[in-house]
C-alpha cells in the first residue's frame, strides 16, 4: 500500500497587536527611536569637537564607546533614583542590528572600495579573510572546548565553543584602517588589510551560523565526528559561494538595467533604484537561508565597479555622501549602544574565563597574520615587512558584530548565555579601549620612519578620524567621464594588465557599463552646473548674501 506523504507543516504566522497593545508597542518604538536619534546626535556632536580642537590622536570608535559608557551609567543613576526607567529603550536589539544597522555598513565597505588594488590582491585578500578566519577560531574555540574539559574554565561544549570562537573572530576594520592611511602605507597593503578585513565580517557570520545549525542539529549518536565536519564544510561552502554568487548577479543585473533604461534625465528615479538593488540582495538571501552580509557585500563591490559608471554625475556624488552618512550614522550608533548595553541586561562574570579567552583571541589572531603573511611573502612583489605584521595583529580590535552575534545564540541555560554575553563585551572595549587606544603609542615606539624629519611630518599629519578622511573628499575615480575612444585608448595603453584585470578592461566593463557620448559627457556637465548655479543663487538670495557681494567680489 503506497504510503500518502504528510502534509507540510503549517508557518507560524507572529500575531498582529491591535487596540491597547497596539498603541503600548507605538508608543515603546516611538521611545526606542527617539532615544536611538537623541544618543546619534550627542555622538555627532562628539565627533564634531574631536575634529574641531583636533584631536585627531583618538579613534572616533574608542570616543564614542566611552561616552556610551558614560551615557548608560548616568542612565542607571536615574533609574536608581527612580525619576525614570529607560531599560527598553538601551536594550541592543540584534534583529535591528542584523535588518538595519548592519547592512549600510557592510554596503558603504563594498561601494568604497578602491577595485584596481582589490582585485588585483584577491587571492591574498581571500586566504586571509577565509583561512585566517577559519585559523583564528578553530583556536579560539579549540581553547576554550579542551580547557574546560581539563576544569580550567567554565565547561562548554564543542558547539558552543566553536560557535563563539567564530563569532569572536570578527575584526572591525575602522582602526586599522585609519592607521594604515595616517601612516601613508603602500595602497596595496593597506588594501590588503581592508580587504581582509571586510571579508572576515562575513565569513564570521557565515562560520557562527555554520556552527549553529550544523552541530547543534546532528544527532551525535548516529553521526560521527568526520561526516559533521564534512556537513559543516559542506554548509559553509554553499552559504559562503552561494551569497557571493547572488550579490554578483544582483550586482550585474543593476548595471544592465540603468545601462538600457536610462534614467539620468531623472536622478531621484535614478537614485531610488540604486537603493532598491543595493538591499534586494540582503532581503532574499536571508529569506532563502544564506548570508544577507556576504550577499550584499558582493553587491556592493559589483555595483561600484559596474553600476556606478552608468549613472548621471549628480545620482554618483550623491551615492556616494548618502552611503557615508547612512554607515556613519550606523557604526556611531553600534558603538554607542555597545558602551550603554554594560548596564543594560544581567551578566555573568567568570574572571579565569575571561582572561583565557583574551589570550586565545590574541593567539588566535597572531597565528593567523604572522604565517599567512610569512607564505605569501613568497608570492608577492610588495613585501609584508614584520613592523606591518606586528601593526597588523595588534591592530585586530573587535567592533559591534561578535556581540550582535552573541547575543542571536541560542545558548542554554541562561547562564551560559549570559556568560558569553558578558565575555564578548569585555573583549571588544579591551581591543577597542586599550588597542584601539594604544595605536598612537605604538606608531611612535616603533619608529615607523627612518627618516628624522619626514618622521617629524608624520607625527604632525597622524589622523584617526575616519569622518574627516572620508568627508572631505569625492574619489576622483568614481566620476567617470570617459567617452568610448578615450577609455578604448586607456585600455591600449595599459599593456601591464593581466588575468582578470585584463578580461575586465577588455570585454567585461565595455558590457557593463555604458560608454558617454560627448552629447552625454555636455548634458552632464550642464546638469551639474544648473544645480551649483541654482545653490549658489539661493545662498545669494539669504538673508545675509547680498550684503557679502564685495567681498564676494573681493575674494574672486
Amino acid at each position: 500500500m503506497p504510503t500518502i506523504p504528510a502534509p507540510p507543516t503549517p508557518k507560524n504566522i507572529l500575531p498582529v497587536q491591535t487596540g491597547v497593545k497596539a498603541q503600548e508597542e507605538e508608543q515603546s518604538s516611538g521611545m526606542t527611536i527617539f532615544f536611538s536619534l537623541l544618543v546619534i546626535g550627542i555622538c555627532i556632536i562628539l565627533v564634531h569637537l574631536l575634529i574641531k580642537f583636533k584631536l585627531h590622536f583618538l579613534p572616533e570608535s574608542v570616543a564614542v564607546v566611552s561616552l556610551g559608557i558614560l551615557m548608560g551609567g548616568i542612565i542607571k543613576i536615574i533609574e536608581f533614583q527612580e525619576l525614570a526607567n529607560w531599560k527598553e529603550e538601551e536594550m541592543f536589539r540584534p534583529n535591528m542590528f542584523f535588518l538595519l544597522i548592519l547592512p549600510p555598513i557592510i554596503f558603504e565597505s563594498g561601494y568604497s572600495l578602491h577595485k584596481g588594488n582589490f582585485f588585483q590582491n584577491i587571492g591574498s585578500i581571500t586566504l586571509f579573510a577565509v583561512i585566517g578566519t577559519i585559523i583564528s577560531a578553530f583556536i579560539v574555540g579549540g581553547g576554550i572546548y579542551f580547557l574546560g574539559q581539563a576544569d580550567v574554565i567554565y565547561k562548554m561544549t564543542m558547539t558552543d565553543s566553536f560557535a563563539f570562537g567564530s563569532l569572536i573572530s570578527a575584526v572591525d576594520p575602522v582602526a586599522t584602517i585609519a592607521i594604515f592611511n595616517a601612516l601613508n602605507v603602500d595602497p596595496v597593503l593597506n588594501m590588503l588589510v581592508f580587504g581582509e578585513s571586510i571579508l572576515n565580517d562575513a565569513v564570521s557570520i557565515v562560520l557562527t551560523n555554520t556552527a549553529e545549525g550544523v552541530f547543534s542539529h546532528s544527532d551525535s549518536s548516529m553521526v560521527t565526528g568526520w561526516e559533521t565536519f564534512i556537513q559543516a564544510l559542506g554548509n559553509f561552502l554553499t552559504m559562503f559561494f552561494g551569497s557571493a554568487a547572488l550579490g554578483t548577479l544582483t550586482g550585474v543585473i543593476s548595471a544592465l538595467f540603468l545601462k538600457h533604461f536610462d534614467l539620468r534625465k531623472t536622478p531621484s528615479l535614478e537614485f531610488g533604484m540604486m537603493i532598491i538593488f543595493a538591499y534586494i540582495p540582503y532581503g532574499l538571501a536571508e529569506g532563502i537561508k544564506l548570508s544577507g552580509i556576504m550577499s550584499i557585500l558582493f553587491a556592493g563591490i559589483v555595483m561600484s565597479h559596474y553600476t556606478h559608471h552608468n549613472l548621471s554625475p549628480v545620482t554618483q556624488i550623491l551615492m556616494q555622501q548618502t552611503l557615508r552618512t547612512v554607515a556613519f550614522m550606523c557604526e556611531t550608533c553600534v558603538f554607542a549602544f555597545l558602551g550603554l548595553s554594560i548596564f543594560s541586561f544581567p551578566h555573568k562574570f567568570e574572571m579565569s574565563f575571561v582572561i583565557w579567552c583574551i589570550v586565545l583571541v590574541l593567539l588566535g589572531r597572531a597565528v593567523n597574520i604572522f604565517p599567512l603573511s610569512f607564505l605569501l611573502n613568497f608570492f608577492r612583489d610588495h613585501k609584508i615587512t614584520p613592523k606591518m605584521m606586528f601593526i597588523m595583529w595588534f591592530s585586530g580590535l573587535r567592533g559591534a558584530i561578535p556581540y550582535a552575534l552573541s547575543l542571536h545564540l541560542g545558548l542554554e541555560p541562561i547562564e551560559k548565555r549570559q556568560l558569553i554575553g558578558t565575555t564578548t563585551i569585555i573583549i571588544v572595549l579591551f581591543t577597542i579601549l586599550l588597542l584601539g587606544g594604544g595605536t598612537m603609542p605604538l606608531i611612535r615606539i616603533m619608529d615607523i620612519e627612518d627618516n628624522s624629519q619626514s618622521r617629524r611630518k608624520n607625527k604632525k599629519d597622524i589622523n584617526l578620524s575616519k569622518t574627516q578622511k572620508m568627508g572631505n573628499t569625492i574619489e576622483a575615480d568614481h566620476l567617470s567621464e570617459l567617452t568610448e575612444e578615450e577609455y578604448e585608448a586607456h585600455i591600449y595603453q595599459r599593456q601591464d594588465l593581466k588575468g582578470f584585470m585584463w578580461l575586465d578592461a577588455k570585454y567585461l566593463n565595455p558590457f557593463f557599463t555604458r560608454r558617454l557620448t560627448q552629447e552625454d559627457l555636455l548634458h552632464g556637465r550642464i546638469q551639474m552646473k544648473t544645480l551649483t548655479n541654482k545653490w549658489y543663487e539661493e545662498v545669494r538670495q539669504g538673508p545675509s548674501g547680498s550684503e557679502d557681494e564685495e567681498d564676494e567680489a573681493e575674494l574672486l
